[in-house]
């Protein structure tokens, strides 16, 4: 299983389109858009449908204290998540952010998918030492989580890594 995730993972790192974050600024799209989506997306319900957005407070309740543990990782969800690590101006992150909405939509019986904005949560981004974006933190619910940066050559090849990883290493299915 280790085996075929890393292979996944070099895969993924092979066609990765990544962009610099430390090459990179903000193009000056309207930060107030973008703040009052986030803000609308905050909050995680039964009924939510898609990726949610999450600030470092949320993070800090919903996935992982590591503040509060800073030697060990301690998932605090419910099911499994995809954390993508993103930014507006990230044309690779704009390609990937459709994609995740719909496996967010496809899987939200059994995982969540949660966005965090580089660009406003700083200081979270560097918590997990993104260098890159897109970046995707895969967490299981027991065990380790797991990083990939990046996506691949399509939007097809790009969704069904995704699935691979949703169902092999978040899920255990085979």
């Amino acid at each position: 299983m280790k085996q075929i995730l890393l292979a996944l993972f070099t895969i993924t790192f092979l066609f990765t389109q990544a962009c610099s974050t430390a090459a990179n600024e903000n193009d000056g799209k309207d930060k107030k858009d973008t703040e009052s989506t986030v803000e609308k997306n905050s909050t995680a319900t039964s009924e939510h449908k898609g990726a949610i957005h999450l600030t470092k407070d949320e993070f800090l309740k919903k996935v992982a204290n590591y503040e509060q543990n800073p030697d060990k990782w301690v998932y605090l969800g419910d099911k499994p998540c995809v954390i993508d690590f993103y930014a507006d101006w990230c044309r690779p992150c704009k390609i990937a952010g459709p994609i995740l909405e719909d496996l967010a939509i496809e899987y939200q019986e059994d995982i969540y998918v949660y966005k965090i904005n580089t660009e406003h949560e700083r200081e979270l981004a560097a918590a997990f030492g993104i260098q890159s974006i897109p970046a995707f933190l895969f967490c299981p619910k027991e065990g380790n989580p797991q990083m990939s940066n990046g996506i691949a050559k399509t939007n097809e090849e790009t969704k069904q890594m995704f699935k691979s990883i949703i169902d092999e290493f978040l899920l255990g299915k085979k």
